[in-house]
């Protein structure tokens, strides 16, 4: 009887052992998840920030090639009034020469 008890008893603390044992492998297993989630995270965060700086950085190029756009216009703009104005001038001052000596 008391051996049987006792075998009972070593196979019970066999049994809780066990059972702990794979408990702290599911507290480990979980940890590591956890750990993978979070660094999976941090990646995707990063990625997301090289994204913004780069996409930050294209509008302020497309920003600044617009402003020379529009500056290279405006001085176009410029100098085809200035040719008018010109043209203009000659025409008149050569009406005006023509019209003297005639």
């Amino acid at each position: 009887m008391k051996k049987r008890k006792k075998k009972i008893i070593k196979n019970n603390e066999k049994e809780k052992k066990r059972k702990e044992k794979k408990e702290k492998e599911k507290e480990k297993k979980k940890m590591k998840k956890k750990k993978e989630k979070i660094e999976r995270e941090r990646e995707r965060e990063k990625e997301n920030e090289k994204k913004k700086k780069k996409e930050k950085k294209k509008t302020k190029k497309r920003k600044q090639n617009m402003k020379k756009k529009k500056k290279r216009k405006r001085k176009k703009k410029e100098k085809k009034k200035e040719k008018r104005k010109k043209e203009k001038k000659k025409k008149e001052h050569f009406y005006l020469f023509f019209w003297s000596n005639c």
